[in-house]
């Protein structure tokens, strides 16, 4: 026969259930303060806000691009760990994938750092803006980025490039260097003043100190000093035109020019043919997509980690010439007050297009915290695009619905 509970078990019952409570609440807070959570189903963007994976963990993907491959996007970016030492390279390429954009699977680490001291991705190098694209004839997937060896500052300026037979890796790095070494850009004529500006130096060590000698004013770009061991590639990105060309574009001649240059049909190497554009403009973090014909660009001045004014252009064709239209952003930021002049506290990294809808472009950006960069947060909004040229407006949360049409 069925019994009811007395007043003394239901008292019991109901300490056991508070206690139950208690400890879940405990557990939820450690897991917090460990940068753990459960993971959340997302509907929505909350640009700044902490952005978990399925793990519950916090997405760590910093200066990263997005692939869309198959009707699923990998994203890729910088694996960060905390404290300052996370602005080096401990780990390597981090990836995730979604089908919605919202919600992100963790797949692990795409390129690792190697533990040879010899390697150029030796765990303490700096990779940076890891960009990944996919080649539809020798059906590989190519990863570009920022690096700069192991103890040597930002001086290296080089680009690394790794291969991979999945999108997800593992990644192969297949070597780093310098770009368009020895090539001459198409914008720019060919002039005996120039081509004696481009010897080459006897003595790498007194490089600079002689550079300044020679052109205190800066009145000669760095790119006829490079010109026989290669280019700067510092910030950069990669974007695959509709005709299945591929460029790679980086901040150039210590951040003072900005260079575009092809890929061979493998994506693995310079073609030869780049332009310098944005000349003596001081911009990096780079971002570019193609609409309606026209290429739209997306980048930062240079301020080191503290953000800045974000800029923008616009050109007919992949290398130029382009026009310079302005800030595109517009609001503020409530968490930090920062509006358009600071880029709502954030730096710019990639345009995504969204797969499946219409004129649809997002802005992806990186809230820089060099202190401890694992905390880092990630800022995505929609490109509203108007007769002369787009805005970017600060919006506290938003989901894709707002491409729709009318």
């Amino acid at each position: 026969m069925r019994r009811g509970f007395d007043s003394h078990q239901l008292k019991g019952l109901s300490l056991m259930c508070l206690r139950s409570v208690s400890l879940l609440l405990a557990a939820l807070s450690t897991l917090a303060a460990c940068g753990v959570c459960p993971a959340a189903e997302y509907h929505a963007f909350r640009p700044g806000q902490q952005w978990l994976d399925d793990n519950g963990e916090v997405i760590n993907a910093h200066g990263g691009g997005i692939l869309h491959h198959e009707g699923v996007y990998y994203w890729f970016g910088e694996h960060k760990i905390a404290g300052r030492r996370g602005n080096t390279a401990q780990v390597g390429v981090h990836v995730y994938a979604s089908t919605d954009l919202y919600n992100w699977r963790d797949e692990g680490i795409a390129l690792a750092v190697s533990d040879d001291p010899d390697s150029d991705i030796v765990r303490g190098c700096v990779i940076e803006r890891p960009k990944v694209i996919y080649n539809a004839t020798t059906n590989r997937f190519v990863m570009w980025f920022h690096l700069e060896l192991r103890g040597q500052g930002y001086a290296a300026a080089r680009s690394g490039v790794a291969v991979a037979d999945r999108p997800t890796g593992p990644y192969e790095f297949l070597r780093s260097g310098r770009a368009v070494v020895g090539q001459w850009p198409l914008n720019l004529d060919r002039t005996p003043e120039r081509e004696r500006w481009t010897q080459p130096e006897q003595d790498d060590q007194q490089l600079s100190r002689r550079r300044r000698r020679r052109d205190p004013d800066g009145e000669i770009p760095f790119f006829y000093f490079d010109f026989p061991g290669g280019q700067m590639a510092r910030d950069m990105t990669l974007f695959v035109d509709d005709d299945g060309a591929a460029y790679h574009l980086y901040a150039s001649e210590e951040n003072r020019t900005f260079q575009i240059a092809r890929l061979t049909d493998d994506y693995l190497d310079h073609a030869g043919d780049f332009v310098r554009v944005f000349e003596r403009r001081l911009m990096e973090a780079p971002a570019i997509c193609r609409r309606q014909g026209k290429y739209y660009f997306l980048a930062s001045g240079c301020t080191g980690w503290a953000p800045n004014a974000a800029r923008s252009a616009v050109a007919d064709a992949v290398f130029g010439p382009w026009q310079e239209l302005g800030n595109p952003c517009v609001g503020v930021n409530p968490a930090n007050g920062l509006g358009a002049e600071k880029t709502f506290g954030a730096q710019s990294t990639f345009i995504l297009p969204v797969a499946g809808r219409e004129d649809a472009y997002i802005a992806m950006f990186d809230i820089w915290r060099p202190r401890n960069p694992i905390d880092g947060r990630y800022v995505w909004l929609p490109i509203e695009f108007t007769d002369d040229g787009y805005q970017i407006r600060w919006r506290d949360e938003w989901d894709l619905s707002v491409f729709d049409k009318p």
